[in-house]
C-alpha cells in the first residue's frame, strides 16, 4: 500500500511538472511578420534616372502600397509585430522603403525608413451608417404593410 502511494505521489509530482513546464511555454513571446521588403541587393540594382516603373516592378515586385495622388511612387512595408499572451500586440520593427518617380515615369529617389523615424498612425474605419441602421429586420418588414391599401392592390 506505501508503494502504490508513493508511486501516485510520483506520478503527480510529474504531471504537476509537465503543465509547469507547459505553462510556461504559452508565456513566450511570438513574432510575426507581415508585408514585403525586397533584398538590399535588389535594390541596389535600381539606377535613379535610368529605371521606370516597369522595371522596377520586374526587379523588386509589385509594391504593397502606391502613391495615391498623381501615381508619385512605391511603397514597400514590413512589420514586426510581437504578440505576448494577453497583451495588446506591438509593433518592435518597421521597415519602409519609398521609391519615387517623375512625371515621366522614371525612378527619383529611393528612400529607407525605420520604426525610430515616425510614429505609429492608427487607421479608422470610416462607415457611414443610415438612418435605419437601428432598426430590425422584422420592424422594417411589418413597417411596409402599412403603408399598402386595397385599392393599390387590386388596381382599382
Amino acid at each position: 500500500m506505501a508503494g502504490v502511494k508513493a508511486r501516485i505521489g510520483g506520478m503527480m509530482k510529474l504531471v504537476f511538472a509537465g503543465a509547469l513546464v507547459l505553462s510556461m511555454g504559452a508565456c513566450t513571446a511570438q513574432y510575426r511578420s507581415h508585408g514585403y521588403m525586397p533584398p538590399e541587393e535588389d535594390l541596389q540594382q535600381i539606377v535613379p534616372g535610368v529605371d521606370t516603373r516597369a522595371s522596377v516592378e520586374e526587379l523588386v515586385g509589385v509594391p504593397n502600397a502606391s502613391g495615391v495622388l498623381n501615381e508619385s511612387g512605391f511603397y514597400y512595408i514590413k512589420s514586426d509585430v510581437r504578440h505576448f499572451g494577453w497583451q495588446k500586440p506591438k509593433v518592435v520593427d518597421r521597415q519602409i522603403v519609398a521609391i519615387t518617380f517623375s512625371e515621366g515615369g522614371i525612378v527619383e529617389n529611393i528612400t529607407s525608413y525605420g520604426l525610430e523615424d515616425g510614429k505609429v498612425v492608427p487607421l479608422n474605419r470610416r462607415v457611414t451608417k443610415s438612418v435605419d441602421s437601428n432598426i430590425g429586420f422584422i420592424r422594417k418588414l411589418f413597417g411596409n404593410l402599412g403603408g399598402l391599401n386595397a385599392s393599390q392592390i387590386l388596381g382599382n
